[in-house]
């Protein structure tokens, strides 16, 4: 029924933390994100991105 998420939904599905998952919307790291007013709505079935952190050699 409902196609979005929260951040905290999708903070416990992809194992990192709420505030991570507010960082990547911010940065516009996650596609099709909606900002409303204080609540971040993220797509259901969008991937995890790539941790920028970390590199594959």
């Amino acid at each position: 029924m409902f196609d979005y998420m929260t951040v905290q939904e999708t903070a416990k599905l992809w194992g990192i933390s709420e505030r991570q998952v507010q960082k990547l919307c911010k940065a516009n790291r996650i596609e099709g994100v909606i900002h409303l007013t204080r609540v971040w709505l993220i797509p259901r079935y969008t991937e995890k991105p790539a941790d920028m952190r970390r590199k594959n050699y």
